[in-house]
């Protein structure tokens, strides 16, 4: 066994380069820009057609962006942010894309935002555990990907 117990590790693959926390953020802005304005048009039509609180729409505006990284990764292997980038995410065992319950446990932090007052704090420490564990990973794999059974973030 070798990185993070998972059998042959990801980096030792021939062609597979591990993608470095620095492009993975700036695909993770990107990602957010886009989503950021496609959440903005889709709940601002629902405003316009439900009668719902202004502070309800918070709660699916999170789960939105939950869902966009999931959807994305799973059909794809790759969010748009990451497509624009170069890089995709493996699967566990190296799979060309995570299933949907891999990427639901490596995007489940972002679910952290739907809890009042602390959420935003918790997304905080959580994302920068992130950032540690990849930046210290000689396979470039931080501790939610290891939740989720060994993905990857890879070069294309």
């Amino acid at each position: 066994m070798t990185a993070g117990g998972y059998g042959q590790s990801p980096a030792q693959r021939v062609g597979v380069t591990p993608a470095g926390i620095g492009v993975r953020a700036i695909a993770r802005f990107i990602d957010w820009i886009i989503a950021g304005l496609i959440g903005a048009v889709l709940f601002w039509l629902l405003d316009r057609v439900a009668d719902i609180p202004s502070w309800i729409s918070i709660l699916p505006g999170a789960a939105f962006g939950f869902l966009y990284f999931v959807v994305f990764e799973v059909a794809t292997g790759a969010t748009p942010g990451k497509k624009i980038l170069g890089l995709r995410v493996n699967g566990a065992g190296g799979a060309p894309t995570p299933n949907v319950k891999e990427s639901a446990l490596r995007n489940a932090y972002m679910l952290f935002n739907l809890i009042p007052w602390v959420g935003g704090i918790l997304w905080f420490f959580a994302a920068i555990g992130i950032g540690l564990t990849v930046s210290m990973s000689s396979t470039r794999q931080g501790w939610h990907d290891n939740v989720a059974g060994g993905t990857q973030v890879v070069k294309d």
